[in-house]
């Protein structure tokens, strides 16, 4: 059996010159989808996206991270380092600790739209 639909493959010749010349006129430069590949490629790791989560709802240590997630303080530093470098989180010392928090509410919005994202096609799926 084929395993494409054969139903969903366009079968025309046509070319839609006005849906073309559109998408076209705002397409990005290949640098923004390069950053916007290693953006996602940072972000599609377990731990990592656990992190995120963690941060969504507050400024932590990272004893407490490492706590909360039930990691070694080694591990969740390692990654946390990856995440400050690609600018998803910043850090702040104080005394001996240092706090870390999601870099900017664009990050935030990212893992809530996906959370939310992945909720709606569960939803999708019960119904």
């Amino acid at each position: 059996m084929n395993k494409y639909n054969n139903d969903l493959v366009c079968d025309c010749n046509i070319i839609h010159k006005e849906q073309v010349e559109k998408v076209l006129k705002n397409k990005p430069k290949d640098e923004e989808l390069n950053n916007l590949t290693e953006l996602f490629k940072i972000l599609g790791d377990f731990t990592r996206i656990k992190i995120i989560w963690v941060l969504d709802y507050n400024e932590m240590c990272v004893c407490d991270i490492a706590n909360v997630l039930n990691m070694t303080k080694s591990s969740i530093s390692h990654q946390l380092a990856t995440l400050r470098n690609a600018g998803i989180v910043k850090s702040r010392k104080e005394g001996k600790e240092v706090y870390y928090k999601l870099d900017d509410d664009h990050i935030k919005k990212l893992y809530e739209i996906g959370i939310e994202h992945i909720n709606h096609k569960l939803e999708s799926v019960i119904l």
